[in-house]
């Protein structure tokens, strides 16, 4: 009867139809690919969304309870976070692991990673200048007669370029629901406290405004928002989360809980506790939002600290335990293993591939010329990009210290492929200041105390002119003013006209003993050209003219004094390669004058004067070791007081008082170990302790032919210093090998 059926064309027919149509059906149900399939399950399970809230260095927990819920076999449909909760949340929603995201806390070094500085190598040799004579970590600005301050202590430089290097695999995604997971970044309009939710644009931008903590970090702006840390307006956002179209709800709280009454003893605590109260209001305002259906996870991470970044990778566990408590409950949520491996595929797409670079452009609204600004790039055209040398360039035009901010984007232009830096100026220009301290206290009375400042007005004209002034008052004022003008767009070779007004004191010896404390007055014109060595180092050549004087400031009333004319030809070689201008771990200086005072340019004695100075340092682990060589010479003539060269005070022979003997030529060799023992505490604001010890050798000669290594002077020191926001503080004491001995207080520059 079958065999009959099938024979009879019009039952063939039927069966054709019925076979075709079931193929289309099946075809239909059958996933074509791993993200048909999680979208095929999402139907026929509840949508989950996901909220991490802020809390600074105890967002890290938010890492162990995604590793947590992957293990469960927990899918995460959407994600809504805060502050470090936006971090951990858009990073792992462009596609990152729990592993991955685990190891990149544990090994980013946050204390560098909030601080703004670029690295030294990566700094025109003049921005090294400034961080070397003017210590104090504040920059304000001048602008039409009025003192301007930055919107924040930190612009966020390093970290953005952090999550631009973490998230270039979704480079090309502005819209967040087209992520591999949907995401949103919670932050709040400066303006009106009110919550800002960033659903699009770009995500480490977003990222970073969510976290930009106000009054320590800068505001970001974006469509003309200044926007900041989304705690004031939703530290644990669920109704954000609510409408992502979700079905079930897993918040994540980790906000510092309220301190007790007994631990409340200063006005830093009260503060701290009133924070804490506004933004707790607004968390349980959000947390009255979840249903029961909906998940609760609270990490046990106790009093650790917001701000505790040195052992951020403690916050993880927490956050993985407290999601385990709720393990049971999670459960009726999970999928079965080929399921969740479907929706893991379907959300962790191979990594993007990124294409070659082919061309490289400085987006930049200032006075400099594009010439100038791409001559400071390296990376290469024809190649992928290579996320370090874009952070590399970036770091090289934040260091021209005329930037805010900047950072670079990937981009398409018609068939090309490029990369786009973006600067943003910084809006409290254009004129800088910095500032310096200089103290140097023997702890018996006789003390050295000098307040100094450096105006900049940078980027004068498409070349990056730039003009600065230094004033210095107390115990060795000086005033300088000077216009340095480049040549060409590269910087090569530039001149630099200046006037400079000065004084300094010395003493004088005879035969090992001092005579007069004189006070040397200098006053000149100069003009200098020059070249530029790369970023590490500077040669000039110049002329100059002056006049000056010698006067007794301590002494017999009968000793000579002096008022001189001078003139002559001047030149100096500098090289800068190390880490730190004042606590170096590694790299060189050197530091070479030559001066040659010419009657035929108005000088009243003919002589020459050599300076040398070379310091080097070495470091393995948390041991370091400094070497320093200075020599001083005068040629054609040993009597003219105002050419002696100075020794005596912290590392300088450290037994003798601050220049307790000087002379025409003088020469000190010098080895300093310091080893660094830890941060004063386990937070990103402590700066580290070293302790130390140095040994000196030197002396200061009359004349060429008194010069002998056989009679020099033999001295140590034993000392602790620690990097503060106004500059190095030194606490040391020094021995000579005559049995003197001197005790010091140092703040500002540091003689290492």
């Amino acid at each position: 009867m079958t065999s009959h059926a099938l024979t009879n064309p019009a039952s063939r027919s039927v069966v054709a139809s019925i076979l075709f149509a079931t193929a289309i059906l099946a075809f239909a149900a059958t996933p074509a690919s791993a993200e048909d399939a999680d979208n095929a399950t999402v139907q026929d399970r509840p949508r989950i969304g996901l909220v991490l809230g802020g809390g600074g260095a105890r967002g890290a927990a938010h890492i162990g309870v995604l590793r947590e819920l992957e293990r469960l076999r927990i899918p995460i449909d959407a994600i809504a976070g805060t502050s470090m909760g936006a971090v951990v949340g858009g990073l792992y929603a462009a596609g990152m692991t729990p592993a991955e995201l685990e190891d990149l806390v544990a090994t980013i070094d946050w204390a560098e990673a909030f601080r703004d500085d670029p690295n030294r190598e990566n700094s025109p040799f003049r921005r090294k200048q400034d961080g070397e004579q003017f210590p104090v970590r504040l920059e304000l600005g001048l602008r039409d007669g009025e003192l301007q301050i930055p919107l924040g202590f930190i612009q966020g430089q390093k970290l953005g370029l952090i999550l631009r290097e973490n998230t270039l695999a979704v480079a090309g995604i502005d819209d967040f629901d087209r992520l591999p997971i949907p995401f949103r970044a919670v932050a709040s309009d400066i303006r009106s406290g009110e919550m800002y939710v960033l659903s699009s644009g770009d995500l480490p931008t977003a990222m970073r405004a969510s976290m930009a903590v106000p009054g320590a970090f800068a505001p970001v702006v974006l469509d003309g928002r200044p926007l900041v840390d989304g705690g004031l307006g939703g530290n644990v956002p669920v109704s954000v989360i609510r409408d992502m179209d979700v079905d079930i709800v897993i918040a994540v709280d980790v906000e510092f809980p309220l301190y007790s009454a007994d631990e409340i003893s200063s006005a830093i605590d009260v503060t701290a506790q009133v924070l804490t109260i506004l933004i707790r209001k607004e968390t349980r305002r959000q947390l009255d939002g979840l249903s029961k259906d909906d998940f609760l996870i609270r990490p046990d991470l106790g009093n650790f600290g917001t701000t505790n970044f040195a052992e951020i990778s403690q916050a993880v566990e927490p956050g993985a335990s407290a999601t385990l408590a709720q393990a049971e409950r999670l459960s009726r949520l999970a999928l079965d293993e080929a399921g969740f491996n479907a929706h893991l595929a379907a959300r962790r797409e191979p990594r993007t591939v990124l294409p070659a670079v082919d061309f490289l452009e400085v987006l930049d609204n200032g006075p400099l010329s594009s010439v100038f600004l791409e001559s400071r790039l390296e990376t290469e055209t024809g190649a992928p990009p290579d996320p370090a040398q874009l952070a590399a360039d970036a770091d090289r035009l934040y260091g021209l210290a005329l930037y805010e901010y900047v950072d670079y984007r990937l981009v398409e232009k018609g068939d090309q492929n490029g990369v786009e830096f973006l600067t943003r100026s910084k809006s409290w220009g254009p004129n800088f200041l910095n500032f310096g301290i200089d103290l140097e206290d023997d702890l018996q009375g006789d003390t050295a105390f000098n307040l100094s400042a450096r105006m900049t007005r940078r980027g004068i004209n498409r070349f990056g002119a730039e003009w600065r002034t230094d004033l210095q008052v107390g115990t060795e004022p000086y005033l300088k003013t000077e216009l340095y003008q480049p040549l060409s767009f590269d910087s090569r070779y530039f001149i630099a006209p200046r006037i400079v007004l000065e004084q300094t004191n010395f003493n004088a010896f005879v035969s090992q003993e001092s005579v007069a404390q004189y006070r040397i007055g200098n006053s000149n014109i100069a003009l200098d050209v020059g070249r530029e060595l790369g970023l590490w180092g500077e040669l000039r050549l110049g002329v100059f003219v002056g006049r000056g004087n010698a006067k007794v400031k301590v002494g017999a009333p009968d000793l000579p004094e002096s008022t001189f004319n001078t003139g002559g030809f001047e030149a100096n070689f500098q090289v800068d390669t190390r880490d730190d201008a004042q606590i170096p771990l590694r790299g060189s200086h050197v530091d070479i004058s030559y001066l040659h005072s010419d009657t035929g340019l108005g000088a009243d004695f003919r002589f020459q004067l050599l300076q040398t100075e070379f310091t080097t340092a070495w470091t393995r682990g948390r041991h370091t070791l400094n070497a320093g060589l200075v020599f001083n010479t005068t040629f054609y003539t040993d009597d003219l007081v105002q050419n002696y060269f100075p020794l005596g005070g912290f590392l300088n022979l450290s037994g003798l008082a601050r220049g307790e003997i000087s002379g025409p030529h003088a020469g000190l060799v010098r080895l300093a170990y310091y080893r660094r023992t830890g941060e004063m505490a386990p937070n990103i604001f402590d700066a580290p302790l070293y302790v130390g010890a140095s040994i000196e050798a030197g002396d200061v000669w009359q004349t060429k032919s008194d010069i002998s290594a056989t009679d020099v002077l033999t001295n140590g020191s034993l000392f602790a210093g620690v990097d503060t926001f106004f500059g190095p503080l030194f606490l040391g004491a020094g021995l000579s090998e005559g049995g003197d001995s001197n005790f010091y207080l140092l703040l500002g520059r540091s003689p290492l």
